[in-house]
């Protein structure tokens, strides 16, 4: 009777598992987020987005995600990015092509801000641009050139980097650029090296561009999101998430 008793107890677990999906379920427990389509080019590109509740409009961000995918920690940022008081989206954009080309990521990043604007509870003359690895190289290539973006925080970007569709680097842009950024990057980055950081933002402030730098020594590249795919927690990486509230909150609620 007691092995009954357990079979029992495990199948009854089982089944409560698969009633929850991978998508609403995170290390964080039920997600606070939700799925939406972002139309582009002729395809359905599928988006995480999550709002702070009820009201508004709040300021809205932007979230690119690194070349290794939507993984569940980029989730687990969304959802806590929200509480802040921002609208948070984040779109799949590898899911047609591991690596588009920058003009197909550009059509994808204005289509989402078209999409932010048709939201009630986004404040559409307020909205930030923010990404991490290839999104941190697409978050500096895509403020100069995106006016409906006020602020942006590039995450260990490749300034120098015409990314692995052979584009154009984004420091060709860097006078195109009348908002302000946020650089977070770390000493032990060796996929995109502290000195080309340094040297972009020479080039930033010799060309009279707003920039805030953020270096975190001996930090490695992608040090928000570990190999598993989940955030990871340490006083770094609180006091770099931290950065990017702040800085948001001064340049998109404060301005």
């Amino acid at each position: 009777m007691r092995n009954v008793i357990l079979i029992a107890a495990v199948v009854s677990l089982l089944l409560l598992v698969g009633c929850a999906s991978a998508g609403d379920v995170g290390t964080a427990g039920m997600r606070n987020g939700t799925m939406v389509n972002i139309q582009s080019g002729g395809q359905n590109y599928p988006a995480y987005i999550t709002t702070p509740g009820d009201g508004g409009p709040y300021p809205a961000v932007v979230l690119i995600h690194s070349f290794n995918g939507l993984e569940p920690g980029y989730l687990d940022m969304v959802d806590r990015f929200a509480t802040e008081g921002f609208v948070v989206i984040a779109p799949e954009w590898q899911t047609f092509n591991e690596s588009p080309e920058d003009a197909v990521m550009e059509g994808l990043v204005r289509d989402t801000v078209t999409y932010l604007e048709t939201r009630p509870e986004v404040n559409a003359s307020s909205i930030g641009l923010t990404g991490f690895c290839a999104g941190g190289r697409y978050t500096m290539l895509f403020l100069p050139q995106i006016e409906e973006f006020d602020s942006a925080v590039a995450w260990y970007g490749f300034p120098y980097s015409g990314g692995q569709a052979n584009g154009t680097a984004p420091a060709a842009f860097i006078g195109n650029i009348t908002d302000p950024m946020l650089i977070i990057h770390g000493t032990a980055d060796q996929a995109s090296p502290v000195t080309d950081i340094y040297r972009y933002a020479t080039d930033l402030d010799e060309a009279g561009k707003y920039f805030e730098l953020k270096v975190y020594q001996g930090e490695p590249h992608g040090f928000m999101i570990g190999e598993d795919g989940q955030l990871v927690e340490t006083p770094v990486t609180e006091s770099a998430y931290q950065e990017m509230v702040g800085f948001f909150n001064q340049r998109l609620v404060g301005a």
